[in-house]
């Protein structure tokens, strides 16, 4: 039966008609595509650029498919979603907070397993598994990191939103803040509920938390790090010197003009390739996934801006969380980000 012919039927008879037709796919080892959702381009040195390259670098290493949906925005991807389904998608990975209710909706409706973020309370055997991938081991390590590098002996936190993964950031490069120097002044500001591709409000908060001292910014955005990069680039901090970024999930040293220190780098492909393996192995949806220090998924960026003995100090304590020496417990609630930072 050609695709056409597929698609056709399937609007004729629906989602549950179409698993049958195409012989269901969540129907394990006959697993030929998948699809990634993001919801802003592939090219943001961040969360929608690691998801698309780890999405095809797991595809390809098992010779799998990989149909890429980007720039979608935050709205309702139902449309989206359907299309890919019916065009025999046999993994749906809705790489975006704000898909969480849609994904596992459409994935009932034509059979076909969803990965989502932020809820791992959903999952669902066969049908729904979280990846709320949270490097808080590695933001532990930011945290000791910007301990050892500030002058002014304040740095700041500014978050896109309060998403858990980055709550459980923030936390934690809180906790190895206070763990390396318990004196340090932690500033922490968000640019709003959900804005994730704010560069103006990037740029004006981080300005703001500059201006409250703080020499080195631990940032988590999406597009809106664009902004906190140009805001850390042109504004001296308050004894006239440099001030630093730490980012998140990607490298942005393709583009820095020297102020990047460090990045906590997500790789997501050992989690989309337990995820194709998983439904070729049609055990998909008994278990949530994630990433850590221990297996490379996450990791601390190197760059020039810091030195070979403050570097050789934060490798220690990154060892001391593998063997279990320092235990980095992942609070995912804004409240427990709050409570860190009241009072500085």
């Amino acid at each position: 039966m050609t695709n056409g012919k597929v698609k056709g039927l399937a609007r004729l008879l629906g989602g549950a008609a179409l698993a049958l037709v195409i012989g269901g796919a969540a129907g394990a080892a006959d697993l030929t595509s998948i699809a990634i959702l993001t919801p802003e381009q592939g090219t943001d040195y961040g969360w929608n650029q690691q998801g698309i390259e780890g999405a095809k670098a797991a595809g390809a290493a098992a010779g799998v498919e990989v149909i890429v949906a980007e720039n979608l925005g935050y709205g309702d991807v139902r449309p989206t979603l359907q299309e890919l389904a019916e065009d025999g998608a046999g993994l749906l990975i809705a790489h975006a907070s704000g898909y969480n209710t849609a994904a596992p909706e459409v994935g009932a409706q034509y059979d076909v397993p969803v990965a989502v973020v932020d809820t791992p309370q959903s999952l669902k055997e066969g049908a729904v598994a979280d990846y709320t991938a949270s490097g808080h081991q590695g933001a532990y390590l930011a945290g000791v990191l910007a301990a050892k590098m500030t002058r002014t002996g304040t740095v700041g936190i500014v978050v896109s939103g309060e998403p858990p993964s980055w709550n459980a950031q923030s936390t934690a490069f809180a906790e190895g803040v206070k763990a390396t120097q318990p004196d340090t002044v932690i500033r922490y500001a968000v640019i709003g509920p959900a804005a994730y591709s704010d560069a103006a409000g990037g740029k004006r908060v981080t300005e703001s938390l500059i201006a409250a001292g703080a020499d080195i910014i631990f940032g988590q955005g999406n597009g809106s790090s664009f902004g906190m990069l140009q805001a850390v680039e042109t504004t001296k901090a308050t004894d006239g010197g440099k001030v630093l970024f730490i980012d998140v999930i990607g490298d942005k040293t393709p583009i820095d003009k020297g102020f990047l220190l460090s990045s906590v780098l997500w790789n997501l492909e050992p989690v989309y390739a337990g995820m194709i393996a998983d439904v070729k192995a049609g055990i998909y949806g008994t278990h949530n996934y994630d990433i850590n220090l221990k297996d490379g998924s996450v990791d601390l960026l190197k760059t020039a801006n810091i030195p070979d003995d403050v570097w050789t100090e934060v490798q220690a304590v990154r060892q001391d969380i593998i063997d279990g020496k320092i235990a980095v417990t992942p609070k995912y609630d804004a409240a427990s980000v709050h409570a860190l930072v009241t009072g500085n």
